[in-house]
């Protein structure tokens, strides 16, 4: 338990900062718990039934301080597409979603993750943002009966938006307005040292307090607005309308749910997630990891990414228990702890509980926050998420990248599971791609010196044959080979057979193939092989010295290693 490694050294000095963090994380949370799940397409209550057992989860099993974790934007967004607006299923969704991560940590496969490349997640989170605002669009405007299929959505909002109610709209333009606002002046508010008068600080705080719990104001004033007009026996605004009050239940997520024709079983719940299952642990751990690692770098502290995977499964494995859909890192609030000045996960307790006792004590008040206000937070948190610098980055960088980022980007438009699946294809197809194509420099004299770019699998022996062959036999007049391994450290058994084909069709010419530069491992396997005609020097210049290498059927003797030569 990692909390063991630092709980019995916690300082008194400590407290203050991290009850402070914890306090403007959970004015950020329940807001944002409220609107992500409107997003997700479940009933209100679920977003907060969703944002505490992370927290004190967490505080037991995380490494990262500044990590929180709860419902997001992405998770949300996924949760609409596999649990088809059923909390039923949200709930069993993030039950497996915890046992495979849980798996994956405690067999040490955090790697898997490694294969999703950087265009792929930056073409999803991109995709997303822009689905998930335009998502939110009806009820800025206040339109009812919109498709959540995207062009439908788009079709729709674009043929009824005659029929947009002002006092929504009006609402949900001045929150985006204030959030954006208190936003920027957060971002260009100066640092104030200690020295600095009393009133002075006191103003950098309250400034400060402001533009951090920005969500939490607008929320109030919005709320504030929609009361005074309901006094006045007018409601010109969409309500989010009654939230039961309570703790949920503690109880086993449901393995089969009732319908009107019948019962539907487990099998059959599992089948209509699909994809689901690997898609939401996955993309779960992808942003849980990669918000920690950045913050752990940034801050000059190290984390176990394995020990994160089994925070993330232990905490969604639990949250299902108190009727949670499936959560992960969120960077906003982990930015929030982070400017905080957050010192351990104590932090989260704090969180934790304030979210427990909004739960049981104020969901009556959430009636009255209009639907626009929320619409506003979501657009206002996932609008930095699109990078617009990532396409003219790529095309500078490597052109090649572009392919899989705009093949994730575009699709993700259409079914967010096919714009992953299929970048992440295409990114393994350029991979694949390198490995049977390595690149190879080739060096014309009296002797043809030929050096490939990188290790030798099976896939690239028969392009290191096309090369050699057709350089070495339509030389005038054919010349010998010397193949340079400096940068070859693996080959596997193909390759061994694909070189011993290659002596083979260059003594057929009367040419000779000889080997410099071998490293350890590849000239063991290549002795272990004993190929016919296989001959070695411990570097280039020697071998160009004997021309090359010695009539067919002789060996460089001693057979020893680049090691022992020297």
């Amino acid at each position: 338990l990692p909390v063991l490694r630092w709980l019995p050294r916690y300082r008194r000095a400590w407290l203050p900062p991290d009850l402070l963090a914890g306090l403007a994380v959970a004015l950020t949370a329940v807001p944002q718990a409220l609107a992500y799940a409107e997003l997700a397409g479940l009933p209100l209550q679920y977003g907060l039934y969703s944002s505490f057992m992370g927290c004190f989860v967490y505080f037991f099993l995380g490494t990262a301080k500044d990590l929180t974790l709860g419902p997001t934007a992405i998770m949300s967004l996924l949760v609409s597409s596999y649990a088809f607006h059923e909390p039923v299923y949200a709930v069993l969704l993030a039950f497996l979603s915890g046992c495979i991560q849980l798996a994956m940590g405690l067999l040490q496969l955090g790697f898997l993750l490694d294969f999703i490349s950087c265009p792929v997640i930056k073409g999803f989170t991109s995709a997303a943002s822009i689905t998930i605002s335009f998502n939110q669009i009806k009820n800025i405007l206040g339109l009812q009966g919109i498709p959540r299929q995207f062009f439908l959505q788009v079709y729709e909002t674009l043929r009824r938006i005659g029929e947009t109610r002002a006092g929504d709209a009006v609402l949900g333009l001045t929150c985006l307005a204030a959030l954006a606002a208190l936003r920027a002046m957060k971002s260009h508010l100066p640092r104030v040292a200690p020295a600095e008068p009393l009133a002075t600080r006191i103003s950098y705080l309250i400034v400060w307090i402001s533009a951090t719990a920005r969500n939490a104001l607008v929320v109030l004033f919005a709320g504030l607005v929609a009361y005074s007009f309901q006094v006045m026996g007018s409601q010109p605004l969409t309500l989010t309308g009654s939230i039961p009050r309570g703790l949920p239940a503690f109880r086993p997520p449901r393995f089969s749910m009732a319908a009107p024709n019948g019962t539907v079983p487990f099998q059959d719940m599992v089948q209509d997630m699909g994809v689901g299952l690997a898609v939401v642990p996955l993309m779960g751990l992808l942003e849980s990891i990669a918000i920690a690692k950045a913050f752990a770098s940034q801050n000059g502290y190290r984390i176990d990414p394995n020990q994160e995977l089994l925070a993330l499964g232990v905490a969604n494995i639990l949250g299902s228990f108190v009727s949670s859909y499936p959560i992960t890192g969120s960077f906003g609030r982990t930015a929030v702890n982070a400017q905080s000045g957050v010192c351990t996960p104590v932090g989260g307790l704090l969180t934790g509980t304030l979210v427990l006792l909004s739960l049981a004590y104020l969901t009556s008040l959430f009636y009255y926050i209009p639907r626009a206000a929320l619409a506003a937070i979501i657009i206002s948190a996932v609008v930095p998420m699109f990078d617009t610098g990532i396409f003219r980055t790529l095309w500078r960088v490597k052109r090649l990248d572009l392919v899989p980022l705009c093949v994730t980007f575009l699709l993700c438009f259409w079914e967010v599971q096919y714009g992953i699946v299929a970048g992440v294809l295409v990114s393994g197809i350029l991979l694949l791609y390198s490995i049977a194509r390595p690149p190879i420099k080739v060096t014309e004299g009296d002797v043809l010196l030929v050096q490939p770019g990188s290790s030798l699998y099976f896939p690239a022996i028969e392009w290191l044959q096309d090369t050699v062959c057709s350089h070495a036999l339509t030389a005038s007049p054919p010349r010998s080979v010397i193949v340079d391994c400096c940068h070859i450290s693996s080959i596997d058994y193909t390759v061994v057979v694909g070189l011993a084909e290659l002596l083979q069709e260059l003594h057929k010419h009367g040419l000779s193939l000889a080997f410099c530069g071998l490293k350890d491992p590849v000239l063991q396997v290549l002795l272990s092989a004993d190929l016919e005609g296989f001959q070695h020097f411990p570097s280039r210049e020697e071998a160009e010295r004997c021309g090359g290498a010695e009539p067919w059927g002789s060996r460089a003797e001693p057979f020893t290693s680049t090691t022992e030569s020297s």
